[in-house]
């Protein structure tokens, strides 16, 4: 691990990674701010900006600065006008804003920028730790095993839909692995669902897809529904410090909430927006009744517990994403997919055949979270008037990276006829509340799935790999476990809403 970390010291370090270093960070933090736009958007709109870098170490430190950075600058719309900037700050206005509306907002912004680093620090190095130990099954690791390992990819997909909405995850799944089957085949270079369209035979292009799913449907929302305006602005903020004993206070809850939200981010399908709530709620019930009484009106470790959690979810996300190509959420399946297209195979074997990348990557989000202290302490009070940007400005600049990013991505108009045809469809598609994260990650891990599929069916001459295997099939026994288990959580669900009520109408 310590030629690693030098490794990726000497390869973070370089000037023009720490520019992308700040760049992504500053980016993120801006468009985090903005509500209604998060780090999926935003990582979409930029893949083609990495791309054209070159690099792939640079453009990942890019694009993981803007995940992070977003997550770290949601905190500031949350607080100061009770309007998140991402899903996984919504938890950090509990008692964030009305701290804000106690003259508090200084000390507010203090405590998030706090938590964030120290989540973020923290969780920085768990993923040391623990990222090696899971890359050392490298060796153990065939296709056959690859294969199992995105079938439980594809299973946890059910962790991005809502409640009741498992069904519909699972159908935008297999809509994703549908559209991934366009173009040439894994065992053929023939054409197949191309209709005779030319521009169809290498497929779909995931920066197309990406920001058609995401995107422009956040220009078309933005239209759609206009949000309330900035009414409180955000005049001269000050009193930034906090006391000893608030240090003292909040301290306990950062270094519980780090080591819980690494390991949730871990979690495939599970992410930020899971890690700040169970934060919120894990801190909340282990509180006085005093302190208790204090949550939901301004009390620091209700705030405290969902930034840091958020953060450290977002830095536990890249644990399955570098070491076993699993997203570990919406943007990290955005991410992989910007892996693929610089020719970087995320996986076990990624620490030993590419060990710049990956240390690089780490080294870089410890230096990030640096930079994200000094950005939310004493420069959040004038990048808080990002918020009063005119919505006649944001929507065409949205819109213009969009539709530039899908034709410099494959230079070819037809990309921009099928960016708006599948806009318009994941348009359609949200406002049926149908989830498309599932979509993407389908798409993603759908051609891997068939690669791998197609080569340990050559190797073993036919589906005896499936027995040959152990580990092959206690992968698929896992997925299996994770497509059942939440419909029988929710079955038990009903079934003791019915008994309650039963119970009650018999009173």
């Amino acid at each position: 691990m310590l030629e690693g970390i030098l490794i990726g010291l000497s390869t973070a370090v370089t000037p023009f990674n720490l520019m992308m270093v700040v760049a992504g960070c500053v980016i993120g933090t801006l468009i985090g701010m903005l509500p209604g736009l998060g780090p999926m958007s935003i990582i979409a709109i930029m893949i083609p900006v990495a791309i054209g870098i070159g690099d792939p170490t640079s453009a990942l430190i890019l694009l993981s600065g803007v995940y992070y950075g977003a997550i770290f600058g949601g905190s500031t719309s949350s607080i100061l006008l009770n309007a998140p900037g991402v899903a996984g700050t919504v938890a950090t206005a509990f008692d964030g804003y009305p701290m804000a509306q106690k003259g508090m907002a200084g000390k507010a912004l203090t405590i998030a920028a706090i938590s964030s680093f120290a989540g973020g620090s923290l969780a920085t190095v768990l993923l040391m730790i623990f990222a090696p130990a899971l890359s050392s099954v490298a060796l153990l690791f065939h296709s056959a095993e690859y294969f199992a390992l995105m079938v439980v990819g594809l299973s946890a997909i059910a962790a991005f839909a809502g409640s009741g909405q498992v069904g519909k995850a699972l159908m935008m799944t297999i809509l994703g692995l549908i559209l991934g089957t366009v173009g040439e085949g894994a065992l053929s270079s023939t054409p197949r669902f191309t209709f005779g369209i030319l521009d169809l035979q290498s497929g779909f292009s995931f920066i197309t897809l990406a920001m058609a799913m995401f995107a422009l449907p956040e220009a078309l929302f933005l239209v759609m529904n206009p949000a309330r305006s900035a009414e409180q602005g955000s005049g001269k903020i000050t009193g930034l410090r906090i006391s000893r004993q608030e240090a003292r206070t909040i301290a306990p809850v950062i270094g519980r909430q780090s080591v819980q939200g690494f390991f949730i981010g871990v979690l495939p399908g599970a992410g930020a927006t899971i890690a700040s709530f169970l934060g919120y709620a894990v801190e909340r019930n282990l509180a006085t009744k005093e302190e208790q009484a204090e949550f939901g009106k301004g009390s620091i470790k209700g705030l405290a517990a969902p930034e840091t959690a958020n953060n450290a979810a977002c830095t536990g996300s890249f644990v399955p994403l570098l070491t076993l190509g699993i997203p570990g959420s919406g943007t990290t399946a955005i991410l992989l997919g910007a892996l693929i297209a610089l020719n970087v195979t995320p996986g076990p074997r990624l620490m030993t055949d590419e060990p710049d990348v990956f240390w690089a990557v780490i080294i870089a989000m410890y230096i990030g979270n640096l930079v994200l202290l000094i950005l939310n302490l004493p420069l959040i009070p004038y990048i808080a008037k990002i918020l009063a940007v005119p919505r006649n400005y944001l929507i065409p600049f949205i819109l213009f990276f969009t539709l530039m990013g899908s034709y410099i991505g494959q230079n070819n108009s037809t990309e921009l006829l099928i960016l708006v045809g599948f806009g318009v469809c994941a348009t359609i598609l949200r406002f049926a509340n149908y989830p498309l994260a599932p979509l993407l990650i389908g798409f993603i891990l759908g051609t891997m799935l068939e690669d791998n599929f197609a080569r340990a069916m050559q190797l073993y001459r036919g589906f005896g790999f499936l027995l040959e295997r152990p580990m092959t099939l206690a992968l698929l026994a896992l997925a299996a476990i994770l497509v059942v288990l939440p419909s029988y959580r929710a079955m038990r669900a009903r079934r003791r809403a019915m008994r309650e009520q039963g119970v009650a109408e018999g009173d």
